[in-house]
């Protein structure tokens, strides 16, 4: 691949051309470690293979979680004690407890528990030390000697309570503000086991307050990197499962077949006269992206996607949402005509959005709630036009209206279908942007309602595919040149998917 044609797929979409030809993008042979991705040949996935591809998606998953959703941390989390796990737990750990409350009642006094316990709690107050602190360090290590603690235990001289306070005070200098509160609430008091077990739970809730300290640390240098670092990792994953691409390779396909389709269709000479060199690998990557979007959509998530996979759901639900608070207020403006102002296209917007929250709830019934929207969008039409001294609606423009509303969920809906025509229209324009965005694209009539909201989703999905395409341009592009020219350039697009 050239220069020119590794960064057009590769980085941000920086071009919007319909004229580039793919012949010329995919058979050049020169290639870089770092932009080129090779497939291994076909061979057995052994138990390890699948065990090191699971590690390597694990990893580049948390990677890219950590870049991408800057409020991502990690929370301590208790299992629901009426489940098997919470059951499980909470035997277990009343079996240990109780063990070590039996041998301190022993006489004389068994610490064999007990001072494992304070070997491991030395070495977790270790690992929140910052390097420098050598002097802390020290003290820590010569308090809680394990050997100095035997031989007190042998001879029965061990204070565990001064021990418990030594232990506390350190924890009070090394836990974050947020756990001062937990901290001061430790008490070395003569119950040992107890103190002991809220000296844990405290530095559980330690160690994920270090956790996430260092993910915010790491957060920058991630960030720098993370371009080659996802595909590094996608590499190996696809040197251990070489079909790591199928799903990939099937949307590419169906958004190629498409276009051929609909250049086919646009062309006066019909199938055969068919041109791959019109046809843009970036465009149809685009097009792609954008049947994500699709409500309908069934097909599974391509593997290059599987890292953003809950982003794109949760923008396709926003956006269906969007599509009908649209298509709701363009219905109501076109039934008050001249008599419907601004103000109370945002009043009906403002309604629908409110009965609209949770649309995506499996128990959320949206037929009823659409047919209770015109119920009450009919009574705020009326209400406003009484108000202003203007004729109210007849009782056949109210069923109508009504009838409209209720029905925009129905396929053959004209007024919704032409507001998800120009919000596709609106979204295919704005992944054409380079990046960063100076402008964004003139909306489409009938959509200023929902603007606010539709320049969220529309940025929101344009930074997840242009990173998208930073990370696995390299492997588009042997996709494409494998669907494009494993066939004669003049074949249909059904030959060239077969």
């Amino acid at each position: 691949m050239s220069d020119s044609d590794t960064s057009r797929l590769s980085e941000s979409a920086t071009s919007s051309s319909d004229n580039e030809s793919p012949r010329e993008s995919f058979t050049s042979d020169s290639s870089s470690k770092h932009t080129s991705p090779s497939s291994s040949p076909p061979k057995p996935v052994t138990l390890d293979d699948m065990m090191a591809t699971t590690r390597n998606l694990g990893n580049l998953m948390l990677a890219h979680e950590i870049v991408t959703n800057g409020n991502f941390q990690l929370n301590h989390i208790d299992p629901p004690q009426n489940s098997l796990e919470g059951r499980v737990k909470q035997i277990v750990h009343k079996a240990f407890w109780d063990c070590l409350e039996s041998e301190l009642n022993e006489d004389p006094p068994q610490y064999d528990y007990a001072i494992k316990l304070f070997d491991e709690i030395k070495e977790i107050l270790l690992s929140f030390l910052t390097p420098g602190t050598n002097r802390l360090k020290t003290q820590i290590c010569e308090v809680l000697d394990v050997d100095f603690i035997k031989q007190q235990a042998e001879h029965n001289a061990v204070d565990i309570p001064k021990l418990g306070s030594y232990i506390i005070s350190i924890m009070a200098k090394l836990c974050a503000p947020v756990r001062d509160e937990d901290v001061k609430n430790l008490k070395a008091t003569g119950n040992v086991v107890q103190m002991l077990r809220d000296v844990f739970h405290v530095l559980d809730l330690m160690k994920m307050d270090m956790v996430n300290y260092t993910i915010q640390n790491i957060r920058p240098q991630l960030q720098r990197q993370l371009v080659e670092y996802e595909r590094g990792k996608f590499q190996d994953i696809l040197e251990k499962t070489p079909d790591a691409l199928n799903k990939t390779t099937a949307w590419i396909n169906e958004s190629l077949r498409d276009a051929m389709q609909k250049q086919s269709g646009e062309s006066s000479s019909g199938a055969n006269g068919v041109s791959m060199d019109n046809l843009s690998p970036t465009l149809v990557l685009n097009s792609g992206y954008l049947k994500l979007l699709q409500v309908d959509y069934e097909n599974a998530v391509p593997e290059t996607l599987i890292t953003d996979d809950l982003r794109i759901q949760d923008l396709r639900r926003k956006l269906q949402q969007v599509k009908i608070v649209a298509s709701v207020c363009l219905v109501t403006q076109n039934t008050m005509g001249s008599y419907c102002t601004s103000a109370f296209t945002d009043h009906i917007k403002e309604i629908s959005a409110i009965l609209l929250q949770g649309m995506n709830n499996r128990a959320f019934n949206l037929r009823e709630t659409l047919n209770a929207l015109s119920v009450k969008l009919c009574f705020e039409m009326s209400k406003s036009l009484t108000e202003r001294g203007l004729p109210t609606l007849s009782s056949d423009a109210q069923t109508n209206l009504q009838g409209q509303i209720s029905s925009i969920i129905e396929k053959d809906h004209p007024i919704y279908n032409l507001i998800e025509k120009r919000i596709y229209e609106y979204l295919s324009t704005f992944l054409c942007l380079p990046y960063p965005y100076k402008r964004v694209p003139l909306l489409p009539g009938g959509l200023t309602t929902v603007q606010k909201e539709l320049e969220f989703v529309a940025f929101h999905f344009a930074n997840i595919v242009n990173f998208n395409k930073q990370v696995y341009g390299p492997f588009y592009a042997n996709i494409f040149r494998k669907l494009l020219f494993s066939e004669a350039p003049g074949k249909t697009a059904e030959t060239v998917s077969s």
